[in-house]
């Protein structure tokens, strides 16, 4: 009997990652969540961060941005605005974003501009810190 469910992760551009894996692990505005085979079916958001794959006995890791996940019988569908695997990471890029968005960060200028930036610099953290793995 398989331990295994379908994952597919999906944003505007492309589809990032689509398979068979035995667990998941996202991150939500609430903290972690590990999905696996059997997982009661649910709607959650999905947090800027890490997600965790566990595929054929080996983790991976990839950075996810805002969305939704979709977990059905034996799958999981995962929509956000962008997805990266380390090796698609700019550090360089990552630093400079993770720098304008803590001097925006210090201005506050307006609440929506607050909002922008802290999710930037969330961004750019997620990002760093995957890479830096």
């Amino acid at each position: 009997m398989s331990s295994t469910f379908y994952v597919e992760i999906l944003t505007p551009e492309r589809k990032f990652f689509w398979g068979d894996v035995e667990t998941i692990i996202v991150k939500t505005p609430t903290g972690e969540m590990g999905i696996l085979k059997g997982h009661i079916p649910t709607v959650v958001v999905i947090d800027i961060g890490s997600i965790k794959i566990k595929k054929n006995g080996k983790w991976f890791e990839a950075v996810l941005s805002e969305g939704f996940m979709e977990v059905k019988q034996d799958q999981a569908i995962i929509l956000v605005d962008t997805a990266e695997w380390p090796d698609e990471i700019d550090i360089n890029r990552a630093k400079a974003a993770k720098a304008r968005a803590e001097e925006r960060l210090q201005r506050q200028r307006s609440e929506t501009e607050y909002i922008q930036s802290k999710a930037a610099l969330a961004r750019a953290m997620a990002r760093l810190k995957v890479k830096g793995k």
